[in-house]
C-alpha cells in the first residue's frame, strides 16, 4: 500500500492517476490475450505457422505496450504535448516513407520494415495528431493572434492526404471524425461547423465516385448480392452460432474459416466461443472507459487538457464502435482493429501510447492530492499542564 505521506514520483503518480481508467485498460489488454488464444490458432494453422504463432507474438507485445502506457502516464500535460509533437513529426515522415519503400499488401502500402520489425506509422500518428490539434485549437482561443485553427486544418489535410495515398479510408474517416469532434468542442461558430460538415459529405461522395475499393465496399454493404461478402457473412454466422453463452473456449468452428479472425473480426470469435453475454460485457467495459474518460476531461479547467483528453477518448471510442459495428454488419467493412483486443503489435503499442497520454492528461493536480498534515514537533507537542 502506498502511503499518502509518501512524496516519491511513484506515490505522486499513484494518488493522482485515474485508477478506474487504468484498471479498465489493463482488463481490456488481458481480455485481448484470452481472445487471442481463442481466435488466432486457427488462422496460424491455415497460414502454415505454429498454432500459437500469433498468441506468442501477442504476448511479446503485451509487456512493451503495458510499459509504454504506464511510462507515458507519468508525463505532465506539458511533457505529453511535447512528446505528442515529436511522435507526430516522426510518424508523418514515416508515413511518407511508407509510400516510397513500404510493404505492399492487397494493393495498399501501410507498413514499413524497421530493423526487422513491421511498423504501421499511421497507428502512432492518430493519438499524437489528436493531442497536437487540441493544443492548436486551445492556443487559438487563448491567443487569437496565433492562427491555431488554420494550422490545425493544414495538419488535417496533410494527415488525410497521406492516409488516402496509402490508401486507408477507414483511418482517414477516424482521423476526420476526431478532428471534427475537437473542432466542435473548441466552441467554433455553427456556420463553420455546418460548412465543414458539408465538406465532409462532399469528401465521402468524392471517395465513393473516385476510389473503386471504397465504392465496392459500400455497394456490398447496401446490396450484398453485388459482391463478395464472405467475411461479414461468416462473422455473422459465428455470432449467431454462439448464442447467449457460446460454444466454449476452443470449441468454435466458424472461426476456422474466418480469414481475419484474430484481427478485424475478433469480436465475432468472442461471440462464438464465449457468447453474446461476454460481448455485451465487452461493450459495457468500453462504454464505461469512454464515459469515465469524458467525465475526467470535462472536469479540467485548462482548455488544452480538456480538449486533448476528450479527443483521445473520442478516438478510442469511435474506433471501438466501428470495429464492432462491422462485425455486426451495421457498417461497411473498414479493416480496423478493436483497441487492445485485436492482434497487432503496432496497434496495441499505439493504443497504449494514446491511452497513456489520456491517463497523463486526466491526472489530478498535485494540489488536489489529499495529504495528511505534516507533524511538527513544536506545534503538535501538547502544552504542559
Amino acid at each position: 500500500m502506498v502511503s499518502r505521506a509518501d512524496r516519491s514520483p511513484f506515490a505522486e503518480w499513484w494518488w493522482t492517476v485515474d485508477r478506474f481508467l487504468l484498471v479498465g485498460f489493463v482488463a481490456l489488454m488481458l481480455g485481448g490475450v484470452v481472445l487471442s488464444l481463442a481466435g488466432s490458432p486457427a488462422v496460424a494453422e491455415r497460414l502454415g505457422f505454429d498454432s500459437f504463432h500469433f498468441v506468442n507474438r501477442h504476448l511479446a507485445f503485451f509487456v512493451p505496450a503495458l510499459l509504454v502506457m504506464l511510462g507515458t502516464s507519468f508525463l505532465t500535460p506539458r511533457q505529453a504535448r511535447r512528446v505528442a509533437m515529436v511522435a507526430l513529426v516522426i510518424s508523418l515522415l514515416l508515413m511518407l516513407a511508407v509510400l516510397l519503400v513500404g510493404v505492399e499488401n492487397n494493393g495498399s502500402r501501410r507498413w514499413i520494415n524497421i530493423f526487422g520489425l513491421s511498423l504501421q506509422p499511421s497507428e502512432f500518428m492518430k493519438p499524437a495528431f489528436v493531442v497536437v490539434v487540441a493544443w492548436l485549437f486551445a492556443e487559438n482561443n487563448r491567443r487569437p493572434d496565433i492562427p491555431g485553427n488554420l494550422f490545425a486544418l493544414i495538419l488535417l489535410i496533410i494527415a488525410v492526404a497521406l492516409l488516402i495515398a496509402e490508401p486507408d479510408f477507414g483511418q482517414t474517416m477516424l482521423v476526420a471524425v476526431a478532428w471534427g469532434a475537437l473542432f466542435f468542442m473548441a466552441g467554433m461558430p455553427w456556420l463553420w461547423i455546418a460548412g465543414l460538415f458539408a465538406v465532409a459529405i462532399g469528401g465521402m461522395v468524392t471517395a465513393y465516385t473516385a476510389l473503386p475499393h471504397v465504392a465496392a465496399r459500400v455497394d456490398r454493404f447496401l446490396s450484398p448480392e453485388s459482391g463478395d461478402t464472405f467475411q461479414v457473412d461468416t462473422a455473422m454466422q459465428a455470432i449467431l452460432g454462439g448464442g447467449w453463452l457460446g460454444m466454449g473456449p476452443g470449441e468454435g468452428t466458424v472461426k476456422r474459416i474466418l480469414p481475419d479472425a484474430h484481427t478485424d473480426f475478433i469480436f465475432a470469435v468472442a461471440a462464438e466461443e464465449f457468447g453474446i453475454v461476454i460481448c455485451v460485457g465487452l461493450v459495457v467495459l468500453f462504454m464505461l472507459v469512454v464515459l469515465r474518460g469524458l467525465s475526467d476531461a470535462i472536469r479540467k479547467d485548462d482548455a488544452f487538457t480538456r480538449l486533448a483528453a476528450a479527443g483521445l477518448v473520442v478516438l478510442f471510442g469511435v474506433q471501438s464502435v466501428i470495429n464492432m459495428a462491422v462485425n455486426l454488419s451495421l457498417m461497411p467493412a473498414k479493416g480496423m482493429t478493436l483497441p487492445f483486443i485485436s492482434y497487432g503489435g503496432s496497434s496495441m503499442i499505439a493504443v497504449a501510447f494514446g491511452m497513456g497520454l489520456l491517463l497523463s492528461l486526466t491526472r489530478r493536480s498535485a494540489e488536489m492530492r489529499p495529504f495528511p498534515p505534516r507533524m511538527n514537533d513544536r506545534r503538535m507537542r501538547p502544552s504542559a499542564a
